[in-house]
């Protein structure tokens, strides 16, 4: 495991938390009982010499696709956590990795984010990973906040 993932301490980030909790569910199996959180959460960083290795134009790969999802199912589980509004993705991908995720709750579309390049997803390091699903979280919230008569009763 990488330096970097070892020197950052996991429960100061709530949405890193969650990220951790939404890999733990998935496995079914146990496979991964023995892995620690900063394995399971080790291919979200990706520093300069992997992006480097990682070509310009491609295709996502089905694992990169699901770890997509699993960003986003854990930025819309924290702003249910923090705003008590059910949260509800929906992601429209094309082969070549273009494409728009939505983050719904009720009516109100609380996340609009267009995808591009989705096989170089992944961040620099562990914080920029964090500073990314808060930030997502947080502009989710407020948006529930300034419109709750459309989040909750779509």
């Amino acid at each position: 495991m990488s330096d970097v993932l070892e020197k950052f301490d996991l429960k100061t980030s709530p949405f890193l938390t969650e990220l951790v909790k939404q890999w733990r569910a998935q496995d079914s199996y146990g496979a991964w009982e023995g892995k620690s959180d900063e394995a399971l959460l080790e291919p979200y960083v990706i520093d300069k010499e992997k992006r480097k290795e990682i070509p310009i134009i491609g295709d996502p790969d089905p694992e990169t696709l699901w770890r997509l999802e699993l960003f986003y199912n854990a930025v819309g589980l924290a702003i249910e956590r923090r705003s008590g509004v059910m949260v509800s993705p929906m992601m429209k991908m094309s082969h070549e990795g273009f494409g728009k995720m939505v983050l719904l709750a009720g009516r109100l579309v609380v996340i609009n984010k267009s995808l591009r390049d989705v096989h170089r997803f992944g961040f620099l390091t562990l914080e920029k990973l964090a500073e990314e699903g808060e930030k997502l979280v947080s502009a989710g919230v407020e948006m529930i906040e300034k419109f709750p008569e459309v989040a909750k009763y779509g």
